[in-house]
C-alpha cells in the first residue's frame, strides 16, 4: 500500500491537480455553476406544465403555452448565458474588465448564430437568429468563443495593441476604447470564418465531440466515467472538479434535449442527462456514502460510530467529506473497494431501469444538495417509482458496504483490545 501511495503521489496526483486547477477549465466550471439557477427555474415551470397527474393535466392544459415561456427563456438560451458567464470569469482571472470581456464574447457568439433566409425576388433573405444555436446545440460554440475572445483580448492588452485614453477620462469610456481593437479584430475574424468561408461552428464542434456525446449516453461509457470519478476521489483528488469542465456541458446538453422532448410530447432521448449522476448515483454523496454511515451508525467501534452520526446531517444533503476523510475512505483499500463498487452498481442498475422505461429519465435540474429520494422524485419529473428506487438504492449500497465495514470494525476492535492489553501489562 505504501508503494502504491508513493506512486500516486509522485506520478498521478500532481498532473491531475494541475489539470483541475487549469485557468480555462476552472472558468468553464464557474460558467456551468453560474447558470444553475436558470435551469432550476426553468425546471420548476416545466414541472408545473408536465406534472404526470391526470387531474393536474386537465387543469393546466389551457395554460401550458404561458408556462413554456420561462422554460424557453432559460433552457432555450443556455448557450448565451454560458458564453457570458465563462467569459466573465475568465476576464476576472486575467485581470481584465470582466463585464467588457463577457459582453464582447457574447456579441461574437450571437453574431455566429445569425442566418439568412431564402432570397426573395433577387434580394438577400432576411437575417434571423438560429434559436437552436442559442440553446443546447450552441454550447460547445459558446465555450470556444468565450475562451478565444478573452484570451485574444488578454494578448492584445499584454502587447499594448489597444487604444488607451488618458486616465482622466471616465472609466467607462476608458474601458470601452480599450476593448475597441480586440472587438473589431474578433468580429472580422469570426465574421470571415462563418460568413465568408462558410464554417458552421455549431455543426463542426458537434461533429468533433459526437463520439464523446454518444459514449457518455451508453452504459459502458457512463460506467467508465463513474469509475474514473470515484477512483480520483479515492486517491484524494476532487473528481468532480477535475472532470466537470469536460462533461458538465455534455450532461447539460442532454438535459436541455430532454426538456425539449418533454415540451414536444416526445420520448426523452438521453438517460445520462444532468441529474443522473448527482441524484441517482451520488446518493448521499459520491460513492453513496450515506449507506456506509447507516451501516456504521451503531458500530461497536466508538470512532466509526461517532463519525457516522456526526456526518449523517451533512450526508442527507449530499455532502460526505466528514465520513470520506474521517474513516477515511481516501487511500484506504478496505473502503475504496465498496466505494467504487457501490457507485458502479447504482450506475448500472439505474441506467437499465431508465432504459427499460421503469423509471423516468432526468428532465428537471435540482440542486445537487437535494436529499436522496426527494431528488430522485424531482429529477424524474415527479415519478414515484424513481423515489422508490431511491430508497432501494440506499439499501443496495448498504449491502455492498456491510461486509467491508464490518471487517474494518473487527480489525479496529482487535487493535484496540491489543493496545489495551499491552497498556495493562
Amino acid at each position: 500500500m505504501k508503494g502504491l501511495t508513493t506512486f500516486l503521489d509522485k506520478y498521478i496526483v500532481p498532473p491531475l491537480t494541475v489539470l483541475s486547477e487549469n485557468t480555462y477549465l476552472s472558468a468553464i466550471r464557474a460558467g456551468m455553476v453560474a447558470i444553475v439557477p436558470l435551469t432550476i427555474i426553468g425546471g420548476l415551470f416545466l414541472v408545473l406544465s408536465e406534472m404526470p397527474w391526470s387531474v393536474w393535466q386537465n387543469f393546466v392544459t389551457p395554460y401550458k403555452g404561458w408556462l413554456e415561456i420561462p422554460v424557453s427563456a432559460t433552457f432555450g438560451l443556455l448557450a448565451v448565458f454560458v458564453c457570458f458567464a465563462i467569459a466573465y470569469d475568465l476576464g476576472k482571472k486575467f485581470k481584465l474588465e470582466a463585464a467588457v470581456s463577457a459582453s464582447m464574447a457574447t456579441l461574437i457568439f450571437m453574431m455566429l448564430q445569425l442566418q439568412r433566409g431564402e432570397p426573395v425576388d433577387g434580394e438577400l433573405g432576411a437575417l434571423s437568429l438560429n434559436m437552436d444555436g442559442l440553446g443546447s446545440t450552441g454550447l460547445f460554440t459558446a465555450i470556444l468563443v468565450s475562451m478565444v475572445s478573452v484570451r485574444f483580448q488578454k494578448l492584445l492588452n499584454d502587447y499594448n495593441l489597444v487604444i488607451r485614453l488618458p486616465k482622466s477620462v471616465p472609466e467607462v469610456v476608458y474601458e470601452s476604447f480599450l476593448s475597441l481593437v480586440p472587438m473589431l479584430l474578433l468580429i472580422v475574424g469570426f465574421w470571415g470564418l462563418r460568413f465568408i468561408l462558410g464554417v458552421d461552428l455549431n455543426d463542426t464542434l458537434q461533429q468533433v465531440f459526437s463520439p464523446l456525446l454518444q459514449a457518455l449516453n451508453t452504459l459502458p461509457g457512463i460506467m467508465v466515467f463513474t469509475l474514473l470519478l470515484t477512483l480520483l476521489w479515492s486517491i484524494g483528488i476532487n473528481g468532480d472538479n477535475t472532470l466537470d469542465a469536460v462533461v458538465a456541458p455534455i450532461f447539460l446538453m442532454f438535459l436541455a434535449a430532454n426538456v425539449e422532448a418533454v415540451k414536444a410530447g416526445e420520448p426523452l432521448p438521453y438517460i445520462t442527462a444532468l441529474g443522473f449522476i448527482t441524484s441517482f448515483v451520488n446518493v448521499g454523496g459520491t460513492g453513496a456514502t450515506i449507506a456506509l454511515a447507516l451501516v456504521m451508525i451503531n458500530s461497536k467501534d466508538a470512532g466509526y460510530r461517532q463519525i457516522s452520526r456526526v456526518s449523517m446531517p451533512t450526508q442527507i444533503f449530499q455532502i460526505n467529506e466528514p465520513i470520506f476523510f474521517g474513516f477515511p475512505i481516501v487511500l484506504n483499500p478496505v473502503f475504496m473497494i465498496p466505494y467504487v463498487l457501490s457507485a458502479m452498481s447504482l450506475t448500472t442498475v439505474t441506467y437499465l431501469l431508465m432504459d427499460f422505461g421503469l423509471i423516468n429519465k432526468p428532465m428537471i435540474h435540482v440542486p445537487w444538495t437535494t436529499p436522496p429520494v426527494i431528488g430522485h422524485f424531482l429529477v424524474s419529473g415527479g415519478d414515484w417509482r424513481a423515489a422508490v428506487w431511491g430508497v432501494l438504492s440506499i439499501l443496495m449500497a448498504m449491502m455492498i458496504y456491510y461486509p467491508f465495514a464490518k471487517a474494518a470494525e473487527r480489525q479496529r476492535l482487535k487493535t484496540s483490545a491489543e493496545q489495551a492489553k499491552e497498556k495493562a501489562n
